[in-house]
């Protein structure tokens, strides 16, 4: 056997034994409530905290025009009271027993975060189940948080450059799949939402069983599910949202659109058509990102920044998402540098990965960059229970994160090589550019 084969051999025995390892060290359990929440436990008792997620299957996606931005709106609404727990109370009762709490919304989830010790754990799961269950439809506080939403819009969109640019990118790139509407939603729907509009919005988002739970921390599974099934098993669930069977259409041209606002300098803004998490090209198109954009070794980076000084910053990337999505690229120019310039130079980079392809090297050191980060976000219990639901939401079975390493592995140069060629080109693409106007 050639020496270069054995080393192959013994590359792929090592980061299978090292997957096998990795998925040992976690003691996770599932159970599925009579209501359908799934409920899936983590135990790590490396310190005496927990971690509690939920995952609830409502974005953007499950809105339709004119009401869009709900499932944003209900991430602020469901920290403003319910039955047993009032205004302010949620934040209030939880910190004072040490806890914490985030939120988030995206085009296919909306994720509830809470931080805490493990002496509060009976409170939170009481907290979780109120707000679920009888959460407040107090017209004041409707009408409060409409006016909180509509100037977190402004700030970070109206009054973005950024913000403003991507809302027209995925505007433009989409015709028929709802990803085309920004997860904050139009200024004129938030304005007019109506009362029966975030009831109808509610019942079906926050069915137990469009949810999942994932508890990390020092605890164990037993005393989860019996919590569980005092708390949440008993409130009823409702019909989930309906299956969003919308198809972008095959982008058939290039599409262009043009900004005109006040800014300092301009900004360029691409949009390539790409697939959805389970998709098989999706660690492929996960290497290309990390050998094109990661970090100051990067081949745009060199390119643009380094030797050629076209821009002051290079980005580009795409996310796990339930439809396919958009890789995306901005950069800025430099004072005095045409954005068509930039331009060009991107896809002369695109191209020399579709001609010439990548090397041994900038794969293996993908690969590296890749399972680091993956290996380092898997060391904290909020990292975990964020991993484990983002797996078992957008793969489909959180076991699939311990094959990770393993599909990395199998991402071959000519791979890489292939998606290069597949979408990024001239028809799959849209190009917003911000010319900056004198205030």
């Amino acid at each position: 056997m050639r020496p270069g084969k054995c080393a192959s051999l013994l590359l792929a025995l090592l980061a299978l034994l090292a997957s096998d390892v990795f998925a040992q060290q976690f003691q996770i359990k599932t159970h599925t409530l009579k209501n359908g929440m799934k409920i899936i436990v983590e135990e790590d008792r490396s310190i005496p905290n927990v971690a509690l997620y939920v995952f609830y299957r409502i974005g953007s996606r499950n809105e339709r025009p004119g009401t869009t931005g709900l499932s944003h709106f209900f991430e602020h609404m469901m920290f403003n009271g319910a039955k047993k727990y009032g205004p302010k109370q949620f934040d209030q009762t939880m910190e004072a027993a040490g806890g914490s709490n985030n939120a988030y919304t995206n085009r296919d989830l909306t994720v509830y975060q809470d931080w805490f010790p493990k002496s509060a754990l009976e409170l939170i799961f009481d907290l979780e189940a109120d707000r679920i269950r009888d959460l407040s439809f107090d017209p004041k506080i409707i009408e409060s948080e409409r006016g909180v939403v509509a100037s977190e819009r402004r700030s970070s969109v109206d009054a973005n450059n950024f913000g403003i640019l991507f809302e027209q990118l995925y505007a433009d790139a989409y015709t028929a799949h709802p990803y085309q509407w920004p997860v904050v939603g139009w200024m004129v729907d938030i304005e007019n939402w109506k009362l029966e509009d975030l009831k109808r919005h509610f019942e079906m988002g926050y069915a137990p069983s469009n949810a999942t739970m994932v508890v990390s921390g020092d605890i164990t599974a037993e005393e989860i599910f019996k919590l569980a099934e005092k708390y949440i098993e008993p409130i009823p669930s409702h019909a989930a949202p309906a299956p969003v069977t919308t198809r972008e259409p095959e982008q058939l041209g290039e599409r262009r659109a043009v900004v005109k606002k006040f800014a300092q300098l301009p900004i360029l803004l691409l949009g390539y058509h790409v697939p959805e998490a389970r998709h098989a090209d999706y660690y492929a198109l996960q290497m290309l990102q990390t050998i094109l954009f990661s970090g100051q070794s990067s081949r745009m980076y060199q390119r643009l920044v380094d030797k050629d000084q076209l821009a002051l910053f290079v980005n580009g990337g795409f996310g796990a998402t339930f439809d396919p999505t958009l890789f995306t690229v901005n950069a800025q120019p430099k004072a005095n540098v045409a954005p068509a310039q930039v331009e060009a130079a991107i896809y002369e980079e695109f191209d020399k990965v579709k001609n010439a392809g990548v090397t041994d090297n900038e794969l293996q050191k993908a690969r590296n960059i890749l399972l680091a980060g993956f290996y380092r976000q898997m060391k904290t219990i909020s990292g975990k229970a964020n991993t484990i639901g983002t797996y078992e939401v957008f793969f489909g079975d959180y076991q699939k994160l311990f094959s990770a390493a393993d599909d990395y592995a199998k991402v071959t140069k000519e791979d890489v090589q292939r998606v290069a060629k597949q979408y990024f080109n001239e028809k799959n693409r849209t190009v917003v550019t911000l010319v900056p106007e004198k205030q």
